[in-house]
C-alpha cells in the first residue's frame, strides 16, 4: 500500500529567517526546547545524509530518543525533508514501517511566517492510523515549533 499523507500549517509570530536559523542549528535545540529535548547528537553538516539523535526529557512520554536522517535540504526555500529512523519505545503512535516529514517555512510578512508540515507514513500492516494518532504526530511537530517560536519571541536578539 502507498504511504498515507497528512499535513497542516500554522502561523508563527517570528520571521521565517529566524525560525530557519534555529532549524539550521540542531545543537541549540536543548536550549531552545528546554524541558523537552535534553541532548542532541549530530553526525554530518546538516545537509542530506546528516543523522540527528534527539534525547527527550524523561518527563516527555518517559523520555527516549528520536533518530532522523536528512533526505533533502533547501536553505534558500527553507525546506527540510527528514526520514525518521527510530522512535522511543512505547510511542503513543505505535510502530511505523516508514515515516518521512517535510517542513517548509514561508515568509508571511515582516516578523511572521507560515510553517507547513507534511508527513508521509506507512504502518507495518499497510493500514492507516486513527485520526487521533495522526493528530498526535502533527501536534508533536507543531508543539516543538511552538517552543521555538516562544523562545525566539522571548529572546528577540538571538538568531536575528
Amino acid at each position: 500500500m502507498a504511504p498515507v499523507c497528512i499535513s497542516d500549517e500554522r502561523a508563527v509570530s517570528v520571521s521565517a529567517e529566524r525560525v530557519w536559523k534555529v532549524f539550521s542549528d540542531a545543537p541549540a535545540m536543548p536550549k531552545v526546547c528546554a524541558g523537552f529535548i535534553d541532548a542532541i547528537e549530530v553526525e554530518g553538516d546538516g545537509g542530506a545524509g546528516t543523522v540527528t539523535t534527539m534525547k527527550l526529557n524523561p518527563a516527555v512520554d518517559d523520555g527516549g530518543s528520536f533518530k532522523t536522517r536528512v533526505v533533502a535540504r533547501d536553505n534558500a526555500a527553507h525546506v527540510i525533508k527528514s526520514e525518521v529512523l527510530d522512535v522511543p519505545a512505547g510511542s503513543k503512535v505505535g510502530k511505523l514501517k516508514s515515516h518521512v516529514t517535510e517542513t517548509k517555512i514561508e515568509s508571511a510578512g515582516a516578523g511572521s511566517c507560515l510553517a507547513k508540515i507534511n508527513v508521509e507514513y506507512e504502518l507495518e500492516d499497510g493500514g492507516s492510523l486513527s485520526p487521533e494518532k495522526e493528530k498526535l504526530i502533527l501536534d508533536g511537530y507543531f508543539g516543538m515549533l511552538k517552543m521555538i517560536e516562544d523562545y525566539l519571541v522571548a529572546h528577540p536578539t538571538e538568531y536575528a
